[in-house]
């Protein structure tokens, strides 16, 4: 049964709604690592007006992204006690005025990266198209999708690079590689602190995750983060940052692996939540410390 009606009742202005069709806080956050990524690529060297662009074109291939799978998810959104109140399962917005401004999201979104170079383009609208129409229904049916949505979630970095430099180069897919990684003991701490809801809404996120086997989240969580070891040393070994440097990511990822054991051990919503507050933490301090080694 939706949730909806059973929710205490807020009026909501559509300034707030959009931000809520959008996921305003998380669409800045994939915009700030697109910029980071930009940056790094630039190497002090920076275009403001470029910037400026790429943050118009990043923030509305984000938000028509987020605003479609807000569209293809609505019936589920009203099963969940978080998701509930958003304009479109609570029937303050219309799935055709959301449709329209996703449309006119996107098209915004790819002319300004078009605005950059073909490639930049390419990578924007691949990460639209991954995320709306192949993410958001794959997770109804297998725990793949969450590997699949890591793609467009990995991609903001190496789009913000290649605006810059035209081209995918090895720092860019260091970039890449470290986001993708992130993303699942990120995702899967949220996941394990939302399973219930995740369950109403039939959501398969993990192989085992309707035998209610929540231990098998923090356990995945826990593995993916040992990959960042090797993850933060490679770039030391092929000259493309300095071993001080590549010494910082590798604390700031011990940090991180220590959050996702103590969640592997612990399986509780404490060590879920520490380990989401140490992903939030360790994307923007590693970017941050790649970003003074390029400059």
């Amino acid at each position: 049964m939706p949730l909806v009606g059973a929710l205490e009742a807020k009026t909501y202005s559509k300034v707030e709604d959009l931000k809520l069709l959008f996921k305003f806080r998380l669409t800045l956050m994939v915009v700030f690592t697109s910029i980071l990524g930009y940056l790094i690529a630039s190497g002090g060297n920076i275009h403001w007006s470029s910037l400026a662009l790429l943050f118009v074109g990043g923030f509305a291939i984000t938000a028509a992204s987020n605003t479609l799978n807000e569209v293809l998810e609505k019936d589920f959104d009203a099963l969940m006690s978080r998701t509930a109140n958003r304009p479109l399962p609570a029937g303050r917005m219309s799935v055709s005025q959301a449709v329209i401004i996703a449309g006119l999201l996107a098209a915004t979104g790819i002319i300004a990266l078009a605005l950059f170079n073909p490639l930049t383009t390419l990578l924007g609208t691949l990460s639209l198209v991954l995320y709306a129409f192949i993410y958001t229904p794959l997770k109804r049916y297998t725990s793949i999708s969450v590997l699949v949505g890591a793609i467009p979630g990995a991609l903001p970095a190496l789009i913000g690079y290649v605006a810059f430099s035209g081209s995918i180069g090895p720092v860019a897919l260091i970039l890449f590689t470290i986001q993708f990684i992130w993303q699942m003991p990120h995702f899967w701490s949220i996941g394990w602190l939302g399973f219930e809801d995740y369950q109403v809404a039939g959501y398969k996120l993990l192989p085992n995750m309707a035998a209610g086997k929540t231990g098998d989240i923090s356990k995945y969580a826990f593995i993916y983060t040992l990959a960042l070891i090797p993850v933060s040393a490679l770039p030391g070994f092929l000259g493309l940052l300095s071993w001080a440097s590549c010494l910082a990511l590798g604390v700031a990822g011990s940090f991180f692996i220590w959050k996702a054991y103590r969640f592997f051990r612990a399986n509780d919503k404490a060590s879920a939540k520490g380990l989401l507050y140490a992903s939030l933490l360790y994307l923007p301090i590693t970017f941050i410390v790649v970003l003074i080694d390029s400059i």
